[in-house]
């Protein structure tokens, strides 16, 4: 029997074949669990970049990087820039040497700030249960929509995608799934422009050639750590019983087991809060001088403080960043 399936363009059905017998797109997606998965991550293609080349149509063929200075990083490349290798948080020289054709454009936040909002406007439009990430994803819930909006979460959600392109005039990738770590995963699968569906039934064969580092929450002390006790990819912690990972790494044990095949029972919360509030600065030049640091951190510092005082808010533990001279942090 066919999987369920329609077309990303004109929403008509789409049970077989590899293009649309309605307008003849291949945009297409198909899946078993297409009409009851409710979970999705939506990303905002390339964010910064794609406001940028909306805002500026000279700029639509051309590499695009967003950052600034030669001692600073890349906040986001286009889609162009990345075939040359360049990505997000990579030192400016590397990408200039990567892509030395890119144009290169210092941030405008508050233009991206108020697409963010227009974009997030259009989720909540959907469903109350909106969880942001940042100014440019969020996870959604759209259980129980399906008489509000007169269609599957999944129908519902190309029609959000296409909505974002006509009225915002960026665009998004959806990632359908059963839960939210499965959601954020297929975000991923289909990019720039994507609406991928990944099922419980599919999380375990996706999964195993993972490295043990692509689960959250896994950086690279934890990484290395796993790789001590032989477990290399998510396939090695598939293979572990519950009770022998529950030995060796306590309560996250069971965390591990259970995301190495895709379970995950977080709920999307939409009132989640902010976990830090930071303020940053790049150097053009070296600078060894203490008092020169000093004044500079504690401008930060009280840049920080107005925000935490202005949010009502309270930190409980305090982390200064540094990045030397070779690009390393510590």
């Amino acid at each position: 029997m066919n999987a369920p399936g329609f077309c990303r363009d004109c929403l008509s059905d789409a049970p077989k074949g590899d293009r649309c017998p309605a307008c003849g797109s291949p945009r297409l997606v198909r899946h078993g669990e297409l009409d009851t998965l409710s979970v999705a991550h939506v990303d905002c293609d390339a964010f910064f970049a794609a406001v940028e080349k909306r805002d500026d149509p000279s700029l639509v063929d051309v590499p695009l990087i967003i950052g600034g200075g030669k001692r600073g990083v890349v906040s986001t490349a286009c889609y162009i820039a990345r075939i040359k290798g360049v990505r997000s948080a990579m030192p400016m020289f590397k990408a200039l040497a990567l892509c030395p054709e890119a144009v290169v454009l210092k941030p405008n936040m508050e233009k991206y700030r108020t697409a963010g909002r227009q974009v997030r406007a259009m989720m909540q439009q959907l469903t109350p249960l909106v969880e942001p990430l940042s100014i440019d994803e969020a996870f959604l819930d759209l259980s129980g929509t399906q008489a509000l909006h007169g269609a599957s979460p999944a129908r519902t959600l190309a029609r959000f995608a296409q909505a974002v392109e006509r009225e915002v005039g960026i665009t998004v990738s959806v990632g359908l799934a059963a839960n939210k770590f499965l959601a954020k995963i297929a975000s991923d699968l289909d990019k720039p422009r994507g609406f991928a569906v990944l099922g419980q039934d599919d999380a375990c064969t996706l999964l195993a050639g993972k490295p043990v580092g692509f689960i959250y929450g896994v950086g690279p002390a934890a990484q290395e750590k796993l790789q001590s006790r032989g477990f290399r990819l998510i396939g090695d912690l598939q293979r572990a019983e519950e009770t022998e990972l529950m030995k060796l790494f306590g309560g996250d044990g069971q965390r591990l087991w259970r995301l190495a095949r895709g379970i995950d029972t977080r709920k999307v919360v939409p009132d989640r809060g902010a976990k830090t509030i930071s303020n940053e600065t790049t150097f053009e030049e070296d600078i060894r001088d203490f008092a020169t640091l000093e004044r500079v951190l504690w401008r930060l510092c009280e840049k920080v403080s107005a925000r935490l005082k202005g949010g009502n808010l309270a930190g409980c533990t305090i982390t200064l960043k540094l990045k030397t001279a070779d690009f390393r942090q510590r």
